[in-house]
């Protein structure tokens, strides 16, 4: 018995291999359609880039998953996949059958269309199920025909109908494992580096290491002026720029102390004697007996120089 189905709607599968086969209706402006399967895992990725089979990758490693390739009749053409369901893997959860062109929208493709066979049964026989397949939009260029999935022990077939505009490209990336494309980026080829040409003439002598200027090593500046006997003399004239035409200042040392004025003599006084002194004593003769620092004895210099000049 076949089943007609709806987009959306599932039937189980009894065989355990199947073949699904792409059927459309040639014309001059219709392009060619590939077949494709996908192989993903419970998470819905693939696993590696052989999970692909498609017409550059016919057949899948474990051989249970194989493209047939295509047939043309007077009416129709067909392009095939066959699965053996019962002997694929636990790790292998759904198959999705894809039909994609080269980059020209479905929607000029006529009578697109679906069948599920029974791969065991002998000769063509009645498809167990059949799916018309149409575009949502028209601008798609892969679409999702169908699935087979696991439900418990069998497998369940589901037609989708579902598409991309850019191809199998974007559904690469939707079903890619993030370890395949990291292994995807890994493997793209590098450009060659090149390599440095020998350097003619004697070698090079080791560099030293930089080392940051110390504080230390750098001299000292001055922060006060030059002395003066450094400073260079003006010139005749307007005095140069720069140059203090102030002359030097001589340090001065402090002046000595000056000699105390009042001399205390022997109880006399500047006028007449001195009830204390001894008889004869005179304030000239005071003043000769004075002490060497004070008027006397500048009194008695005074008087031997007039005498040096009377002689």
């Amino acid at each position: 018995m076949t089943h007609a189905m709806l987009k959306g709607s599932n039937v189980p599968l009894d065989a355990t291999a199947v073949r699904a086969v792409l059927r459309w209706t040639p014309g001059p402006d219709v392009p060619e359609v590939d077949a494709s399967a996908l192989l993903l895992g419970v998470d819905r990725r693939v696993r590696s880039d052989e999970d692909f089979v498609f017409y550059n990758q016919p057949r899948h490693p474990s051989g249970l998953v194989r493209s047939l390739g295509k047939k043309r009749m007077p009416d129709d053409v067909t392009d095939s996949v066959q699965t053996d369901l019962t002997a694929l893997e636990p790790a292998v959860d759904r198959i999705l059958i894809v039909a994609s062109t080269e980059n020209v929208p479905f929607e000029h493709v006529r009578d697109l269309r679906i069948e599920v066979y029974d791969a065991t049964a002998a000769g063509s026989g009645e498809p167990l199920a059949y799916f018309e397949v149409r575009p949502e939009t028209g601008a798609e260029t892969a679409l999702i025909c169908g699935e087979l999935y696991r439900r418990g022990e069998g497998w369940k077939f589901r037609a989708l109908g579902e598409g991309y505009s850019n191809g199998l490209i974007g559904l690469a990336t939707d079903t890619a494992s993030r370890w395949t494309r990291r292994r995807g980026r890994r493997e793209r080829p590098r450009s060659p580096r090149r390599q440095r040409r020998p350097r003619r003439g004697p070698p090079r002598p080791p560099s030293r290491p930089h080392r940051p200027p110390s504080r230390r090593s750098q001299p000292l500046q001055p922060a006060y002026r030059l002395p003066a006997a450094e400073r260079p003399a003006p010139a005749h004239g307007y005095p140069h720029v720069g140059v203090d035409p102030s002359p030097p200042t001589a340090t001065r040392s402090p002046p000595p102390p000056l000699p105390s004025h009042r001399t205390r003599t022997s109880g006399c006084r500047r006028r007449g004697r001195s009830s204390s002194a001894p008889r004869g004593h005179t304030w000239r003769t005071c003043l000769e007996n004075a002490t060497p620092d004070g008027p006397g004895d500048q009194a008695r210099q005074a008087r031997q120089a007039r005498q040096a000049l009377v002689l």
